[in-house]
Parts: structure tokens; sequence; C-alpha cells
């Protein structure tokens, strides 16, 4: 129960940055932060205490195993938060490049 606790408390860390601050490369840790908790989150459904990894074996009949399908689905969670993640770098590049800085509200007075 703890583990989930300590998982809403980087997810809130996460929305907390996404909400209040105002750099662009602040946002995208905290965007990478709030991705990196609902992995962890989806990581700990499919974890079984004393199980076994999820290997079909001739005597595993009776054998508590870890549900492999939530870390299928987050290995491809993971490559689809490192795109985003990249194009969210290189779109902070060209508005730095427009602009000259990474302030969000310096940018909207520019408007330019």
């Amino acid at each position: 129960m703890s583990l989930y606790f300590l998982c809403l408390i980087l997810l809130a860390i996460g929305i907390w940055c996404l909400l209040v601050k105002k750099n662009l490369v602040k946002k995208i840790i905290g965007l990478g932060i709030v991705e990196y908790a609902i992995n962890l989150f989806f990581i700990l459904l499919g974890y079984r205490f004393d199980a076994q990894a999820p290997i079909i074996a001739k005597d595993s009949n009776s054998m508590i195993m870890v549900d492999p399908l939530p870390q299928a689905l987050i290995l491809t969670s993971i490559v689809i938060g490192l795109g985003t993640t990249a194009l969210m770098v290189a779109l902070a590049v060209r508005i730095y490049e427009k602009y000259g800085t990474f302030d969000i509200s310096e940018i909207r007075k520019l408007r330019g």
C-alpha cells in the first residue's frame, strides 16, 4: 500500500510541475515525471508478492505468477513516451530559437 502512496506522490509532483512552472523545460520534465508515475502504477498493479516469472515449466501448475500484460503495455508506453518527449524538446528548441527564452509568460508578451 505504501508503494501506491509513493506513486501518488510522484504523480502529484509531476502535475505540480506542469501547473505551476513557467519554464518549458521544467514542464517537459514534469510531464516525464507524470508518465513515469503512471507507468510505475501499472507495473505495481501487475505485481504479485512471492510470485514467479511467467514462464511455463513442467512443475508450474500451482505457482503464483506475475501478470505479464502490464509489463508488455509499459514497454510500449515507454517507447511512445520517448517519442513524445523528443517532439516536445524539438519544439522547445525551436521556440527558444525564435523568442530567445523558455519562459511562457515572456513568449505570450512577444507574440511574434
